[in-house]
């Protein structure tokens, strides 16, 4: 958040080419400042220590302690073949444990000196098993000398910083290099408006990170903390609040539907009626619609709580008002899939200009890249005259060629495949930019939809429609318990035998190159799951035709398929042709079979939680209960098993988002976008940090709506410069 000629110093003048290199290839540190925004990861004190007997296997750690002995061993070796090897063996403890040093060769000179019992040190290095034992091998260290004026007390109480580090650079350097260019944190320009940071009783810029880097106390520690959160929570706030500010300056013509037009058609043909979410939802939409600048609105809904009909209603509102509505689907199946459920929801008022076509109908096209010829250009062209009000596609609605009449509403199915740049193209293709409204069932918890989101409205369907039914997930422990999976495949026929239908989804395709499954047992049903390659739809399909699923029609889904084929092998399923599909994730969205009531997803492990749940809401779509079965040869205590089990044990999507978060780091809930550690978060926790992003919000909004330039506040313009390069602001739209 980058500030002033002292903090734009480059590290190598400040601490030489060598450490400067290091540190820019490991850490992507590069200037004095952003060594400034380093922080510690966590805190020794020198008196307790980290606990030893916690030490996580196979990582680089720093840990501070006291030598309890040291012994020089020889022996002979084929380098050292008359006894004139010598290992050094250290052994240090913090209270809480033991922990075995070791030192071979010309290494033991220097530690033999040095590493006397009693003395206090840092060590650094991975952690390793030798004899049943930890051990440390040639581990980097550092003594901690009291000074003679220092008291023991003093000393001991002392709190060293622990840096992120890596194998090439230890926590210690980090930490002499910081106190280094730690005088240029006086010149750090403080970004924060005075009135915001004395309001809140925040510390000066310079002060938090003196106290962050060089603490006294823990206060001094928590004082620093939340100085720098609100600088993050903030910088990105504004950075949001601008861009909503200058989407608001943007034109747009209204859309007012009219009282007795294909709205009021639409809603006299429902054969239900709409929830009480679904209507709070469209008043929302439909007063956004009606002003003169353009709608910017993110639709979260549970998976199957009716967020298709919404878009649809606004859609239809458009076209009524004399525009054209345009939606947008990640893949071909999703498009071909909601033109599908569009044209049946709409019926006779979808036949537009055609015999037996209602009074107020319209045209809906479906637009795909693997259309043939004569069909794209009847469809560009009934888009081009207007005569087609609504049209479904995928990313060939974004293609130059590709004129309206006159485009007043984008709907953007499934936000986190759609990057920023394709809004912008979209946008363009109005004469002037229509209104926006995106969607996504991968429930966002509040404060991501804050940070990520945040230059869109947002509004949450969270009742599900009447008529659906609960689904029940259950984990197959197919390793542990393997008449568990046996039993599943029986659960699959029965629900058959019913007259229902059942998915199988599979992580992998299986006409990769590599070969497809190795039989030979691996050493640990762990090492099994993990060395083996994920499960094939191709290999799956095939053998439960022959075994378990004998005598049903089973047929395969995948992204590699021909569109024709896809769609071909979704109407039969759809149509009730097919009793078993096994897919991968292509049936993750939007499909909507009604009869299908089970799925066995293999390998669930290797799915992520939101994907999960995803996948879990295609069925119970109809009357019939839902079931859905997690396969997986994880163990027991392993961190993938405790995934799946709290996927099994709740519908709640915003739960299981806020599971996922907090099993993910916040980093990858940003999006890759954010190149280079300058942008990331650093102390700001989303899930946590719940009050602070909101309260920075509002903040942000007032400041940004009495000084859009920021003219009054030069160290926030900085430090907004340095989040967002130009070109780089469009991050923050990409989910």
């Amino acid at each position: 958040m980058d500030l002033v000629p002292a903090l734009e110093e480059p590290l190598k003048k400040v601490l030489g080419p060598a450490t400067a290199k290091v540190m820019a290839e490991h850490l992507g540190l590069h200037t004095v400042g952003d060594l400034l925004h380093h922080y510690p990861r966590r805190y020794e004190e020198r008196g307790q220590l980290t606990h030893l007997a916690d030490l996580p296997m196979d990582e680089h750690v720093t840990v501070v302690a006291m030598v309890a002995d040291a012994r020089l061993h020889t022996f002979a070796s084929a380098k050292a073949p008359r006894g004139k090897g010598q290992r050094l063996e250290v052994t240090i403890t913090d209270g809480s444990g033991r922990l075995q040093l070791v030192f071979f060769g010309n290494g033991v000179h220097k530690p033999h000196k040095e590493l006397l019992p009693g003395t206090r040190a840092m060590f650094s290095g991975k952690v390793s098993v030798f004899n049943r034992r930890l051990q440390l091998a040639h581990p980097a260290y550092e003594l901690l000398r009291g000074d003679s004026e220092e008291t023991v007390e003093s000393w001991a109480g002392a709190l060293i910083p622990i840096y992120p580090a890596t194998a090439k650079l230890e926590s210690w350097k980090i930490g002499k290099a910081i106190q280094t260019v730690l005088p240029g944190a006086q010149e750090a320009v403080d970004p924060l408006p005075p009135a915001l940071r004395e309001g809140r009783g925040l510390v000066t810029l310079p002060e938090a990170l003196l106290k962050i880097h060089r603490p006294h106390t823990k206060a001094d520690i928590e004082d620093a903390r939340s100085r720098l959160k609100w600088d993050e929570a903030f910088v990105l706030q504004v950075a949001l609040a601008r861009r909503r500010h200058a989407d608001a300056q943007l034109p747009a013509v209204a859309r007012r539907p009219g009282p007795d037009g294909l709205l009021t058609a639409f809603d006299d043909r429902l054969p239900f009626t709409l929830t009480e979410g679904q209507r709070k939802v469209s008043k929302e939409i439909f007063d956004d619609l009606a002003t003169e600048h353009p709608m910017h609105r993110l639709l979260q809904g549970e998976v199957g709580s009716g967020k298709t009909m919404v878009a649809l209603r606004a859609m239809l509102a458009t076209v009524d008002a004399g525009g054209q509505a345009a939606m947008l689907a990640p893949t071909e199946v999703l498009a071909q899939q909601h033109h599908r459920s569009v044209v049946e929801m709409m019926g006779e008022l979808a036949e537009g200009g055609m015999l037996g076509g209602a009074e107020h109908a319209t045209k809906v096209v479906l637009l795909t890249g693997s259309m043939g010829t004569a069909a794209r250009r009847q469809a560009m062209l009934d888009l081009a005259t207007g005569e087609a009000g609504i049209v479904i596609g995928t990313h060939a609605l974004i293609e130059d060629k590709v004129q309206f009449h006159d485009l007043g509403l984008v709907v953007v199915d499934e936000q986190h495949r759609f990057g920023v740049e394709q809004r912008d193209a979209l946008r363009g293709k109005g004469k002037q930019p229509p209104h926006l409204l995106v969607m996504t069932a991968t429930p966002i918890p509040r404060t991501v939809a804050m940070t990520v989101f945040g230059d869109l409205e947002t509004s949450v369907l969270d009742q599900l429609p009447a008529g659906r039914s609960p689904i029940a997930s259950h984990v197959v422990p197919a390793a542990d318990k393997p008449h568990f999976l046996a039993r599943a495949w029986e659960r699959v026929r029965e629900e058959v035998e019913n007259g229902h239908q059942a998915y199988v989804v599979c992580p992998r395709i299986g006409d990769e190159e590599d070969d497809p499954k190795k039989s030979g047992r691996k050493k640990s049903p762990e090492d099994e799951a993990e060395k083996r390659p994920p499960l094939a739809v191709l290999d799956v399909a095939g053998q439960l035709a022959k075994g378990p699923l004998q005598g049903l029609r089973v047929e395969v889904l995948h992204g590699r398929m021909h569109p024709d084929d896809k769609d071909a092998v979704m109407r039969r399923f759809a149509a009730g042709d097919t009793d078993v599909l096994v897919a991968t994730t292509v049936i993750e969205v939007g499909v909507n079979v009604p009869n299908a009531t089970a799925m066995v997803i293999m390998d669930a492990d290797r799915f992520g939680v939101s994907q999960l749940h995803q996948l879990r809401g295609r069925v119970g779509r109809g009357s019939a209960p839902g079931l859905c079965l997690l396969v997986t040869e994880m163990p027991e205590a392993t961190a993938a098993r405790q995934r799946l089990t709290a996927v099994a044990s709740t519908l709640d999507g915003f739960e299981l988002s806020r599971i996922d978060l907090e099993q993910r780091r916040e980093g990858d809930v940003l999006g890759q976008a954010q190149s280079g550690a300058r942008t990331s978060l650093r102390v700001l926790a989303v899930i946590e940090d719940e009050e602070v992003i909101a309260e920075a919000r509002e903040e942000a909004a007032a400041v940004v709506a009495a000084d859009p330039e920021l003219t009054g506040l030069p160290g926030l313009r900085t430090a907004l410069d340095a989040l967002l390069d130009e070109e780089r602001e469009q991050y923050l739209e990409k989910g």
